[in-house]
C-alpha cells in the first residue's frame, strides 16, 4: 500500500479515537455532588482511563473500584484498577465482581454511585450464579463466542447465566442514586447492551434467552441450559422501584466517533460519506457487501463520486470453524481483500480499544494488490480465510496495525479509501 494513503487512514482512525478521549466524553456528563459518599465503579476495556479521567474532573472526595483487560490500566489515586482476563474469564475477573459488590455495599440514599461502563465489560466480571462454576462459565462464554451470534444475543443471554449483569450490580446499589455513564461499543448504541448492562435493568426475559440459543443452534453447557430452564435468580426489570432514581447518559459512541473522522477527511480534501455505525452480521459477509460497493464507486462512479472514503461501524462476528489467529476487523479486511482483488482502493478495518482477537493489532491495512502480493509470498489467502487465520495473512504482508490500547472502545472502524 502506498505510504501517503496508510497514514491517511491511520489519521482517521486517530480522530475516531479522540473523538471518544475519556476526559472530553465525560466533562458534559458529570453528575451534581451527593450529601453523602461518591463510590466510582466500572467495567471495560476503557475502565482505567475513565476512572483516571474522572477523578481528574471531580471535585469532591471519591473512592471505588474499576476492573479493566490486563494491561490496560492506568494510574489512579483514589479509585483502585483491577485487571483481569478478556475475552475469555478468569479466577481475577471473579475477585473483581466480588470488589465491585463488596465497594457498593450498605450505601444510603444519600450516596452517589458513578458507574462508568464501557465494551468488554461482559468478560471481565464473571458471576456465575447459584451452583455454576467459573469453569461452566468461562466455556459458556467460549461457546458463546464461537457461535456467530451477534452480540445482542450474546448478551441476551448472557444476562440470565449472571449473578451481577442485567442490572444486578445497580440493584446491590440501593437505596443509593446510580448514575451509569456509557461508552457504547454495540449496533444502535443500546446502553443496556453495553458489557451485558451490569447497573442497567433490560426486559430481556429467561423464555427469550431460551428461544435465542435455540435459534442460533447454540449448544450450552449441560449445566448451564439446565439453569436457562429454571426461574431461579431473575434479573430485575426495568420497572423495579430499586432503578427509580438512577440515570444512563451514552457519552461516547460509533456515531459520534465516525463523524469525527469523517471531517478530518474532508479537512485533508477526501469526501466522507458514512453507510452506518450499526453494521452486524459475519465479518467476511459484511465484508463482501463493502467490497461490492467500493467496486462500483471505482468502476462506475456510483452511488459515490471519486475520490472518497467509506466509513463504517458497528460490531461483526466471526463464526470459527479453523484453527487460525486474528478477529473480527482482520477477517472483514481479508475477505474484502478477496472480494475486491485488483481494484484500485485502500482500507483500514480496525477495533478502536486497539485490540483485535487475541493478538496484539488492532486491524490491519489492505489495498488492490494485497492478495497478489500475498500469493507472491507462496500463501492462499482463501485457505487462510477458510482456516479464520487473517492475523497471520497480514503479519506475511507486514500490514498489521498495532496502535496498542486506545483507552476507549467505541467499536469498529472501517474506512475505504477510492482515490
Amino acid at each position: 500500500m502506498k505510504s501517503d494513503d496508510k497514514k491517511f487512514l491511520a489519521d482517521l482512525f486517530r480522530a475516531a479515537i479522540e473523538a471518544a478521549d475519556p476526559e472530553n466524553a465525560l466533562r458534559a456528563h458529570l453528575p451534581s455532588q451527593p450529601r453523602g459518599r461518591t463510590v466510582v465503579i466500572g467495567a471495560g476495556k476503557g475502565a482505567a482511563q475513565l476512572a483516571a479521567a474522572f477523578e481528574r474532573l471531580w471535585r469532591g472526595p471519591l473512592e471505588g473500584v474499576v476492573v479493566t483487560r490486563y494491561g490496560y490500566a492506568a494510574p489512579c489515586t483514589r479509585i483502585r484498577v483491577l485487571e483481569a482476563s478478556h475475552p475469555v474469564p478468569d479466577a481475577a475477573g471473579l475477585q473483581a465482581t466480588d470488589a465491585l459488590f463488596e465497594a457498593v455495599r450498605d450505601l444510603t440514599e444519600d450516596d452517589l454511585v458513578v458507574a462508568l461502563i464501557c465494551g468488554g465489560g461482559s468478560a471481565l466480571l464473571p458471576s456465575p450464579p447459584g451452583q455454576l462454576t467459573l469453569e461452566e462459565e468461562v466455556l459458556f462464554n467460549q461457546t458463546l463466542l464461537a457461535s456467530g451470534a451477534p452480540i445482542s444475543v450474546m448478551n441476551a443471554i448472557r444476562k440470565q447465566v449472571s449473578g451481577i449483569k442485567g442490572g444486578r450490580l445497580a440493584a446491590a446499589c440501593h437505596p443509593a442514586k446510580v448514575v451509569t455513564l456509557v461508552v457504547s461499543d454495540v449496533p444502535g448504541d443500546d446502553p443496556a447492551q453495553v458489557a451485558s448492562g451490569p447497573t442497567i435493568p433490560d426486559t430481556t426475559d429467561r423464555a427469550l434467552a431460551r428461544n435465542l440459543v435455540k435459534t442460533w443452534g447454540i449448544a450450552l453447557p449441560a449445566r448451564v441450559a439446565a439453569w436457562l430452564e429454571g426461574n431461579e435468580g431473575l434479573a430485575p426489570l426495568p420497572g423495579d422501584p430499586v432503578f427509580t432514581r438512577n440515570e444512563v447518559r451514552v457519552i461516547a459512541s460509533a456515531n459520534l466517533s465516525l463523524e469525527a473522522a469523517a471531517a478530518r477527511a474532508a479537512s485533508l480534501g477526501v469526501p466522507a460519506v458514512i453507510l452506518s455505525d450499526s453494521i452486524e452480521g459475519e465479518a467476511r459477509d459484511v465484508a463482501r457487501v463493502h467490497a461490492a460497493i467500493a467496486r462500483e464507486v471505482a468502476g462506475r462512479g456510483r452511488p459515490f463520486s471519486r475520490p472518497v472514503v467509506i466509513l463504517s461501524g458497528g460490531e461483526t462476528t466471526v463464526t470459527i470453524k479453523g484453527g487460525g489467529k486474528g478477529g473480527r476487523n482482520t477477517e472483514f479486511l481479508l475477505s474484502l481483500a478477496l472480494a475486491a482483488d485488483g481494484i484500485g482502493f485502500s482500507a483500514i478495518a480496525a477495533d478502536t480499544d486497539g485490540i483485535d482477537g487475541s493478538e496484539d493489532n488492532a486491524g490491519a491495512f489492505a489495498d488492490g494488490q494485497s492478495m497478489a502480493r500475498l500469493r507472491n509470498l507462496g500463501c492462499d489467502p482463501s485457505a487462510l480465510l477458510a482456516d479464520n487465520d487473517a492475523w497471520t495473512a497480514f503479519h506475511h504482508l507486514g500490514d498489521l496495525f498495532v496502535p496498542g490500547p486506545t483507552g476507549t472502545n467505541v467499536n469498529d472502524f472501517r474506512a475505504i479509501l477510492i482515490r
